[in-house]
């Protein structure tokens, strides 16, 4: 039988939309989640790319601009704090304008810290105006939240992992992207308003296809009950902080590592710049695999082992900052990369199955459990992609406070290891500790469909 497709009223609005139907899904539910998917990924690249311009910026700011590494860490910092916090609004920000219309109107914010950052840079700013424009500069970080929310919203449970990790990798890709367009400017002796005049049209370009290409879902309602709910879930928060260890060691170490190069290993910003965007391109191409491998093997899993290789890459990383081993310092940060986007992956495509979980166990089943997953499940992930992104703050502080006390980042290192560490712990105890333990649920539930293991998420 031919699934009916989708109805629309002005401004693109899609009235019916089950993922979850087969039917629908194949003869048009595919075509246009694949659709949307595309754009998203676009609009959120550019997004991530103004987000992370700072870290490539502070590479062109010389002793002309007056600025002490502390300063730049600050800078930083700041603009990661910002990305972090605005994460949440943008997340709820999809359910009252419609995905597509939030994603052109996020899209066009992106002009704001652009065009004002291309007015003040030159020497003789001042820090705080400097510092004005990362904060500007932050609300990049939020169009991650908003895309997020809005692609979950398309897929069926099956393809979520896929999808997300597709959307996310896509967004990421915009960190290495930024870092190897600055990276030639600086070869050709360019100047950073060259970087900030290349962007400028491209986010004009982002919002205008997004306005013609993507759609607003009806069902996707304004729901404050759902942001509540997921708020009180401590399954949000135990996500939160894995998130902080994968996608805030990710973004922290995107904005950092070009300052680590230059200041601990005394690399000019090109000889840096020719080494920083390695390992954000590895991790956010990785990201999709991640949560592949978490469709097939379980997010839980997969995040468990992905602690203990990043525990292992840190534990190197303080030998090879206190030996002063370039080379082994820059191929197991790359390495340390790629390990937090194949996490990113994984730990994200657990927030879905999670509450799909929880479904099961209040005894709901076909759509409607469905539907509770996707209600919960969209509201809960920008809270925990908000608190996840402050852990690039923690990173950028981190490697502060350890340059201003021991002039090298490896006090920054021995923190990053404990706190994998937590995370392994943390994976183990709550998700995997009872492999063969289930979801608690009642008796209607087990005989209506198989529960699920959390160590299945």
């Amino acid at each position: 039988m031919t699934a009916p497709a989708p109805t629309r009223r002005s401004g693109r609005w899609i009235e019916r939309w089950d993922p979850e139907d087969e039917g629908f899904w194949q003869e048009t539910g595919e075509k246009v989640a694949r659709r949307n998917l595309w754009f998203s990924v676009l609009s959120e690249h550019i997004g991530f790319s103004i987000w992370a311009m700072w870290s490539v910026l502070v590479l062109f700011m010389g002793p002309e601009y007056g600025l002490t590494p502390a300063d730049k860490f600050l800078l930083t910092s700041m603009v990661t704090l910002v990305g972090a916090v605005v994460r949440v609004p943008y997340t709820f920000a999809v359910a009252v304008f419609g995905g597509r219309n939030w994603t052109v109107i996020s899209a066009g914010l992106l002009l704001v810290p652009t065009t004002a950052a291309f007015v003040v840079m030159k020497p003789g700013t001042s820090f705080s105006t400097f510092l004005v424009m990362g904060l500007l500069a932050g609300i990049g970080g939020g169009n991650f939240a908003s895309s997020m929310t809005n692609i979950n919203a398309y897929f069926p449970l099956k393809k979520k992992g896929w999808a997300l990790g597709l959307n996310a990798g896509g967004g990421n890709i915009g960190v290495p992207v930024i870092q190897l367009v600055a990276l030639a400017i600086i070869g050709a002796s360019g100047g950073p308003r060259v970087l900030l005049g290349i962007y400028i049209p491209l986010i004009v370009v982002a919002a205008v296809l997004a306005a013609l290409f993507m759609d607003n879902l009806a069902s996707v309602k304004n729901d404050t009950g759902a942001a509540k709910d997921a708020a009180r879930d401590a399954h949000t928060w135990i996500m939160s902080f894995l998130y902080i260890g994968t996608f805030g060691s990710f973004i922290g170490y995107s904005f950092a590592f070009g300052q680590v190069l230059t200041n601990q290993f005394g690399r000019t910003p090109l000889q840096a710049a020719y080494l920083t965007f390695i390992g954000p391109l590895l991790g956010s191409l990785i990201r999709p695999v991640g949560g592949w491998l978490a469709d097939r093997y379980g997010g839980a899993r997969i995040t468990l082992w992905n602690y203990v290789g990043m525990a292992a890459a840190t534990a190197v990383l303080v030998f090879a900052s206190m030996q002063k081993s370039l080379p082994l310092f820059v191929s197991v940060f790359v390495v340390l990369f790629v390990l937090s986007g194949l996490g990113n992956g994984s730990t994200y495509k657990m927030i879905p199955g999670i509450f799909q979980a929880k479904a099961v166990a209040k005894g709901l089943e076909g759509e409607e459990a469905a539907a509770y997953g996707r209600r919960l499940s969209g509201a809960s992930m920008g809270l925990i992609g908000a608190v996840g992104a402050l852990g690039g703050v923690g990173i950028n502080l981190a490697f502060r406070q350890s340059f201003l006390s021991y002039g090298s980042g490896t006090g920054a290192f021995v923190a990053f290891l404990a706190f994998y560490g937590a995370c392994f712990t943390v994976t183990w105890a709550v998700y995997l500790r009872r492999p063969a333990g289930r979801v608690p649920a009642t008796a209607a539930a087990s005989e209506a469909q198989p529960q699920l293991s959390y160590a299945e998420v």
